[in-house]
């Protein structure tokens, strides 16, 4: 089993609203930015992505960019989403050729999908590269659908399935995980989930776009968990939770993108149709940045 953990954050993808293209640069710097913040791993083409609205060339090329600026001195975890199972394998295979670490697969909806379905997606993809470490990514808020606990647990059987990061904001369900499968499958907490307390129970680590504008406080957290100073983890969680606040107010991707733009980062606008924020957010997550 491989030993991923801690902060990884959910990297926002820059694309020239004109052309098309990935920001490359900015992309570049943004790498360099986290590894030097001691972030523990790279995670593009998350929730924070925005890969719903990119085509398979764009998602390409972002992990190839990740990768190449990494340089192997953390492990990339690519995203993986698709509403069909061939889709899904062959995003995997792109990826995997490009030099991702492994996978966080996702499972995108438009029709239900019964619990048969849910797993048969899953245990193809993992089947199709026993060699690539995978991570299920559940979110049922965001993508309609969720993975069941059955299924969760038949899916941490295949030896490749090692992580799983649910963003159902039911804590009591991580514990439930971690119960029933904590040998077998580690778990992530997300945003939608107090990271603390996730690591608290068991919880390897993070990934969330937060971690993107404040790597540094992120990894302090985790820091300070592994060493079982939990009063003044506590603290630094607590001073953490207002941005968390805000970037639950408005849309995440256009939140994140903002707030890196405000610290120096050209990673540009949300990609459309999603529209950019408005002065007033923009100046409450000015405020809160300078909190931190």
């Amino acid at each position: 089993m491989t030993d991923f953990h801690g902060i990884f954050p959910y990297l926002v993808s820059p694309i020239d609203e004109t052309t098309g293209r990935v920001r490359e640069r900015v992309l570049r710097d943004l790498v360099e930015h986290l590894i030097g913040c001691g972030v523990h791993g790279l995670s593009p083409l998350g929730s924070t992505g925005e890969f719903a609205y990119l085509s398979f060339e764009q998602r390409k090329e972002i992990v190839r960019i990740v990768v190449d600026a990494a340089a192997g001195r953390v492990p990339v975890l690519a995203g993986v989403a698709a509403f069909a199972t061939s889709d899904a394998i062959r995003q995997a295979e792109a990826q995997a050729r490009l030099g991702a670490d492994g996978l966080i697969l996702i499972l995108q909806q438009m029709f239900p999908v019964p619990p048969r379905g849910v797993e048969g997606y899953f245990s193809a993809i993992a089947r199709a590269m026993p060699q690539t470490p995978m991570t299920l990514y559940t979110n049922p808020g965001l993508l309609g659908g969720d993975i069941p606990m059955d299924v969760l647990d038949a899916l941490s059987h295949i030896p490749n399935i090692e992580y799983v990061k649910d963003a159902s904001g039911n804590t009591g369900r991580i514990l439930t995980i971690l119960n029933r499968m904590g040998e077998r499958i580690k778990v992530f907490s997300a945003s939608a989930h107090i990271p603390l307390l996730v690591l608290k129970l068991g919880g390897v680590g993070w990934m969330a776009g937060p971690g993107c504008v404040m790597p540094r406080e992120c990894v302090r957290l985790y820091d300070l968990a592994c060493a079982g100073k939990w009063e003044e983890a506590i603290a630094e969680q607590r001073r953490q939770w207002a941005i968390n606040e805000v970037f639950t107010k408005y849309a995440l991707a256009a939140c994140i993108k903002t707030a890196l733009g405000l610290q120096g980062f050209d990673v540009g606008d949300a990609i459309a149709p999603q529209e950019a924020l408005k002065p007033e957010a923009v100046e409450e997550i000015r405020r809160a940045l300078a909190q931190l």
